[in-house]
């Protein structure tokens, strides 16, 4: 039975996304089969391997709205064992056209239950946004990471996540757990940095990430060449950090078992 992970904060430009594409392929490379869900109408995950939205015969937008399988809708990518349900524009009108469906908020829990046995992992890609289609991932998810900017106001807005994951606990999905937060874009060099670290450690305690991912060129410039960074260079420490928190989440799960 497959694990589904959501990666979620309302706040834009945290690095949902680069998480998402580098912990995917991260997990395959460690011989996971996994498939990201790219629940994102600005479909980043999507070009960020190398896939253009407009090839595709559906989208998680023809899923979630029109009623196609999730089986099928999968299209391979550029690391064995990874597949992706990509996403397009259209997915922004997506919350619209489900506000008059039955027990909407768990559209995507419906569409991924057919799918969950097939793949170790299942992680989701979320907008930035507390949305209808948020609300569908984390209502499908086990668990949820929580990324983090190590700037200042890394913090804000974090309230607002948790009293939603909360709400959701409560009322949709009780087995919702959050997997961790993981600071992301951190500079060890900067005192604000460790400051927001041992924050969010003394907020959160072992909730927190061992791995920070730091800020390197390489992260950001390998989805312009639709490849993650384990492809495009593999001794960065981009990709290097991305392979650690892959570890260190296996390794959970098997302590858990």
């Amino acid at each position: 039975m497959g694990k589904i992970i959501a990666i979620a904060n309302q706040k834009g430009g945290v690095g949902k996304t680069t998480t998402t594409i580098n912990l995917a392929a991260s997990l395959a490379n460690e011989g996971k089969s996994v498939l990201i869900i790219d629940a994102d109408p600005q479909a980043n995950a999507t070009s960020g391997y190398g896939i253009d939205p407009r090839s595709m015969s559906s989208s998680i937008y023809e899923c979630m709205v029109d009623g196609y399988p999730l089986d099928g809708s999968q299209v391979s990518t550029c690391m064995k064992g990874l597949d992706l349900v990509g996403s397009r524009i259209d997915l922004a009108g997506a919350e619209i056209e489900l506000i008059n469906k039955n027990d909407r908020e768990r559209v995507l829990a419906r569409l991924l239950a057919p799918v969950k046995e097939k793949y170790d992992y299942i992680i989701i890609d979320c907008s930035p946004s507390l949305g209808l289609i948020t609300v569908n991932a984390l209502t499908a998810a086990d668990s949820v990471i929580i990324p983090v900017q190590a700037e200042y106001f890394a913090l804000e807005g974090i309230s607002k996540l948790l009293n939603t994951i909360r709400i959701i606990k409560g009322r949709l999905n009780p087995g919702l757990e959050i997997e961790g937060f993981l600071l992301t874009m951190y500079d060890a060099r900067l005192r604000l940095a460790n400051q927001i670290y041992d924050e969010l450690k003394g907020h959160f305690g072992d909730m927190v990430f061992n791995t920070v991912i730091p800020r390197n060129i390489r992260l950001s410039e390998a989805p312009s060449h639709g490849l993650p960074a384990l492809l495009y260079d593999s001794e960065s420490r981009g990709a290097t950090s991305h392979l650690l928190l892959a570890r260190e989440i296996i390794a959970k799960h098997k302590k858990r078992k």
